[in-house]
């Protein structure tokens, strides 16, 4: 970033402006938006205009003299670059869901001071957690104001895409039954209202999808499910007539977004409501009435949307053969284009890549930003190549590519990672290594009802053997043609809940990594779905039947460093990609396959 010549020093002075003006002394920025999304329309984005920092996830704090930026080790190198000469400092935290930048507050910001947030993106458990903290620091929070409105002169209004219908054979349980289950579970509860502001919940429970946040197929909307009837909170005109009559048939309404508080503030006083606290933002907490009892729990459709059903395993299963043409496709491609001494950059691979599965029946878009990071940028988990800024794929090292795809019949996301020229024996120790964690876990028998976290270390422990360490979670849940970050598993170092217990259905990411800061990064990426293992008297037990249908490069692994039972797996694994693609493949698609999944 060139001081002299960026707006963001600009940026932090308006709102030093601002929050003199108000008589502030800070003011928190989260990655937010009144759903709690992870990709946020750029409405939304104020961190990001803020700070000049592009990462997808980060917290920015502005006080008076000082500001910060708090980000995982994801982003680290990344967010080093983005914020030279910004005047803002680096924060390094563990996970992204650290709590480093309250305490920062509480020491950066005097005694009997306050500090600003916009109530209407911040979650109400990170508002409880905040006020706490400052309350012991006699701090006082104002969550009333959007300071970013004052000082964002040409802030982008609200995504206008139409919303359309997930339709069968794909939505395989009609939206009458999802509604059902979600008032059964309501029920349980004792609640007779329950508020949904998180886009991915409403589209599943609605069956209904759209275009307004980046790669994920969700709209901007909230939803009010009473006894007899819903109401959900959307945009005029992003509904047509005849869906709107189809929701109407199954008892739900529409009103506009922005009426979705003040149906919270005129709930009756006899009502039980519902509310995922960390699933709706303070705003509209507050806005309930006293008199209303508010019951906290996670959202049903949270629960329900994680375990997919038998009928979706099956378009799931097919989504990833179509995603593994491509893949054999495009690699096949890159290769004989490396061979011919092509020029190919970065850019080019995300080109090429998206373009293979644009062809693919089903496709609507990607999943996620494809991360095409060669030597140095691999070791950035969350690189993404620029024109501005991206490398040419020559000489020896190693490529990592991070892709995803979403089908109408499913998500996908896969990571692997290929050898360019020659690569060193360092090189081949750490992808052996990360290769081994990926099936320790992927081998796993576990008890139904685990707590996902108590994974976690299954995969690590071939790399902690050698003393080594990657700062991110092992796998994330996957939506079905939803987010491809979805909750409430999470295979990771997260403290277990009980929410986060593995159930058959789920689909989650195995994906640990090794990155060397400046030479190279290893991850290398399959989604597993928790199916029923045999019935031996001990209780139900779970295996993970691996989706993903891509070669793992063999020429990467030092094989000294593989157990029989290990080699014994890949090899069985090759064969299984190989039995399920050959038939989809001709040409030289077909012949890089077989020369990919020869056995070890």
């Amino acid at each position: 970033m060139d001081s002299r010549t960026s707006p963001i020093p600009l940026r932090l002075e308006s709102v030093r402006d601002a929050l003199a003006a108000q008589r502030l002394d800070a003011l928190l920025v989260p990655s937010s938006d009144p759903h709690l999304s992870e990709y946020l329309p750029e409405r939304w984005q104020g961190r990001v205009w803020l700070s000049g920092f592009t990462g997808s996830m980060g917290t920015l704090v502005v006080t008076r003299e000082r500001a910060a930026l708090f980000a995982d080790s994801r982003y680290w190198v990344q967010a080093e670059a983005e914020l030279r000469g910004s005047g803002i400092d680096l924060v390094k935290i563990p996970t992204g869901a650290a709590t480093h930048h309250i305490d920062w507050l509480c020491t950066n910001v005097p005694r009997g001071g306050m500090v600003a947030v916009d109530g209407q993106v911040l979650g109400l458990a990170a508002a409880q957690a905040l006020r706490r903290a400052l309350d012991t620091a006699g701090i006082a929070l104002r969550t009333d104001a959007d300071l970013l409105a004052t000082v964002w002169p040409d802030r982008p209004a609200l995504p206008k895409a139409t919303v359309y219908a997930h339709r069968a054979p794909h939505a395989a349980t009609p939206r009458a039954a999802k509604l059902a289950a979600v008032r059964e579970a309501m029920r349980a509860q004792g609640a007779t209202h329950h508020f949904v502001s998180t886009v991915d919940d409403v589209a599943w429970i609605t069956n209904l999808r759209g275009d307004d946040v980046s790669y994920n197929p969700v709209f901007l909307a909230h939803l009010l499910l009473e006894t007899g009837r819903a109401t959900l909170f959307v945009q005029a005109g992003k509904v047509d007539a005849a869906l709107a009559a189809e929701l109407a048939a199954d008892g739900i309404g529409l009103a506009d977004y922005e009426a979705a508080a003040d149906a919270l503030a005129a709930l009756p006083a006899d009502a039980t409501l519902l509310v995922d606290p960390r699933r709706i933002t303070l705003a509209f907490r507050e806005r309930v009435p006293n008199v209303v009892h508010v019951v906290e729990r996670i959202n049903p459709s949270t629960l329900a949307k994680s375990r997919k059903t038998a009928e979706e395993a099956v378009f799931i299963r097919e989504a990833m053969a179509d995603d593994g043409v491509a893949m054999c496709h495009f690699y096949a491609g890159l290769e004989a284009a490396l061979a011919r001494g092509e020029r190919i950059t970065e850019l080019t691979i995300d080109e090429w890549l998206s373009a293979e599965r644009a062809k693919r029946p089903g496709f609507v878009g990607l999943s996620f930003p494809v991360i095409a990071g060669f030597n140095a940028n691999g070791a950035m988990p969350h690189y993404r190549a620029t024109p501005d800024s991206h490398a040419v794929i020559e000489g020896d090292g190693l490529l990592l590519i991070d892709s995803g795809g979403q089908y109408l019949g499913g998500t996908t996301d896969i990571t692997r990672v290929w050898p360019v020229g020659n690569i060193t024996d360092a090189m081949k120790r750490d992808y052996t290594l990360v290769l081994k964690g990926t099936i320790a876990l992927s081998r796993t028998r576990f008890p139904r009802g685990t707590l996902s976290p108590m994974l976690d270390a299954i995969a690590r422990v071939p790399i902690w053997a050698e003393s080594m360490e990657y700062g991110h979670g092992t796998g994330h849940g996957v939506g079905y043609f939803l987010n491809v970050h979805e909750g409430p598993q999470s295979i990771s170092k997260a403290i277990p809940e009980a929410t986060m217990a593995m159930e058959p259905g789920m689909i989650t990411s195995i994906e640990p990594g090794l990155y060397r800061e400046g030479q190279w990064g290893v991850r290398i990426e399959n989604l597993v779905l928790n199916v029923p293992a045999p019935d031996v008297g001990f209780g139900e037990f779970l295996d993970f039947e691996t989706l993903t249908l891509c070669p793992i490069d063999t020429r990467c692994i030092d094989v000294g460093l593989m157990r029989a039972d290990e080699l014994a797996w890949l090899n069985g694994y090759h064969a299984s990609v190989r039995d399920r693609l050959a038939p989809r493949l001709s040409g030289a698609a077909l012949a890089w396959l077989h020369a990919r999944t020869q056995p070890l």
